[in-house]
């Protein structure tokens, strides 16, 4: 019988690791939906750590996405400064930047931004002029938003 129950107990183990191997691979395939284009993340590491970044790409040979983001987020605006102080403190400065998944935290929100489709691709990386031009596309479409009043969390900066 302790062989019976031994042999039982063997197949049982084997079936828990097999579900194990499965469990992680299903996470890992699912991980990557939530990078979708479109979709916030948080950048975790190195000089844009800490900043808000809108995705969206492909072709390297790491996971990556093509990041655009706000470098300086707009100042504060009352309602007592006058109209040219406005528009000078709702300014973005944006920047662009090819970043590995693992160096991402997606959140929950979306930034669906009209300007953007077709702005940035792998090409834009290959010459400074199309970068810049890029960029001022990209400052462009959030400023728009931005003055629009739409997704507010998105154009604060992280308090950490």
């Amino acid at each position: 019988m302790t062989n019976h129950i031994l042999s039982a107990h063997q197949e049982f183990n084997e079936l828990n690791i097999d579900k194990s191997i499965t469990a992680t691979i299903n996470l890992t395939t699912s991980a990557m939906k939530f990078l979708k284009v479109g979709r916030v993340a948080i950048i975790t590491r190195g000089r844009y750590a800490g900043k808000k970044a809108n995705t969206g790409s492909k072709s390297h040979p790491f996971p990556h996405a093509l990041v655009a983001g706000i470098e300086r987020y707009p100042s504060t605006i009352t309602r007592r400064m006058s109209k040219t102080r406005q528009t000078k403190r709702s300014k973005v400065k944006p920047f662009i930047k090819i970043i590995n998944y693992n160096h991402l935290m997606p959140t929950r929100y979306t930034l669906e931004l009209e300007g953007l489709k077709g702005v940035i691709t792998n090409d834009t990386f290959k010459e400074v002029s199309q970068r810049e031009e890029a960029k001022k596309n990209v400052k462009k479409a959030l400023e728009e938003r931005y003055t629009s009043g739409k997704n507010r969390w998105f154009f604060t900066p992280l308090r950490f």
